[in-house]
């Protein structure tokens, strides 16, 4: 990547799983980084990634415009990657992906920054049945109804050492013998490495991939059964996987969702009744991650790099050990 060092982006969202990964492809690339984000002080952990003061923090939240507009004064790039899987307090869908969205976007081009990157989620549908992919869709209008010439990031599932995927259900695994198949398992990913969409994002931000919408996806198209299964080989933890109706999930979920830190909500159930994949239309138009020259790493490289820690007896555990 070529070097930056005049050059200022702003990331909202810049703490998260995602997050990390682009602000580690941009730093590597010489570019000053502002994040922006609710909680400063819980930052500390990127700023190692960076030379002194490459990497800066600051205090921002997308349900307040006036710090929001603080943040991106001066930057030459703003990248949006603030998003939720579920609804606590007032971190509802519509202010953080629909609202929030649009109070970045505005902000940024009242600065006059001159390049936009929003990311969204493969089902961002704004007839969808799920509030998620509803609020991601406008999340989307919003970014290109200022900058029509943004460039929309939509992955799959996102996997990697701090995922919110495969460590749940590992997880998960260590406390139930049995682990539920939703709808029968049958729904498909396309996985993609967390590492290969900060790389991705980072070529946006540099302007070397071309305005547009952009799907991204790993190598491996798996049914959520396979996923499972898959986790459960690399773990050695034999688990028994159970069908569980979409109708029985959505009451499930329901009572769960009261809980802090629900385990599965309805709109998440809703979620798993559409396949989460490259469209054939991405694929052929070439609007993934081919298009800044990604090889997208594969789920049988990476998982056992961290599934491992969920084995009995850890790394070196015995071949055949399970739990």
């Amino acid at each position: 990547m070529e070097r930056n060092p005049s050059k200022l982006v702003t990331i909202f969202g810049g703490s998260g799983f995602v997050g990390r990964y682009v602000v580690r492809a941009l730093a590597k690339g010489g570019w000053r980084i502002r994040i922006a984000v609710r909680r400063p002080d819980l930052v500390g952990h990127l700023q190692p990634m960076g030379g002194v003061g490459q990497i800066a923090p600051v205090q921002a939240n997308v349900r307040h415009a006036g710090s929001v507009a603080a943040a991106v004064e001066h930057a030459d790039v703003v990248v949006n990657l603030v998003g939720i899987l579920a609804e606590t307090g007032r971190q509802t869908f519509e202010a953080v992906q629909d609202q929030g969205a649009r109070t970045v976007a505005e902000a940024a081009k009242a600065a006059g920054v001159a390049r936009f990157v929003q990311m969204s989620a493969i089902g961002a549908d704004p007839e969808g049945a799920a509030q998620y992919a509803r609020t991601k869709a406008a999340g989307e209008r919003a970014a290109l109804g200022a900058y029509p010439d943004a460039v929309v990031v939509r992955p799959s599932v996102v996997f990697g050492p701090e995922d919110d995927f495969f460590n749940r259900f590992a997880q998960l695994a260590k406390l139930s013998p049995v682990l539920p198949l939703i709808g029968g398992g049958h729904t498909r990913f396309q996985p993609v490495y967390v590492g290969d969409v900060g790389a991705f994002t980072a070529a946006a931000v540099e302007g070397t991939i071309a305005p547009g919408t952009y799907e991204l996806g790993g190598p491996d198209v798996r049914t959520f059964r396979e996923l499972l299964e898959m986790m459960t080989a690399i773990t050695r933890q034999r688990r028994r996987l159970v069908s569980l109706p979409f109708g029985l999930a959505a009451f499930q979920a329901k009572l769960l969702s009261v809980l802090p830190n629900a385990p599965l909500t309805p709109d998440q159930v809703e979620l798993l009744k559409s396949d989460n994949v490259v469209s054939t239309e991405a694929e052929r138009e070439g609007r993934t991650l081919a298009a800044a020259g990604i090889e997208p790493r594969s789920l049988a490289a990476i998982l056992p790099t961290y599934l491992w820690t969920y084995r009995r007896g850890g790394q070196f555990a015995e071949p055949g050990s399970a739990a």
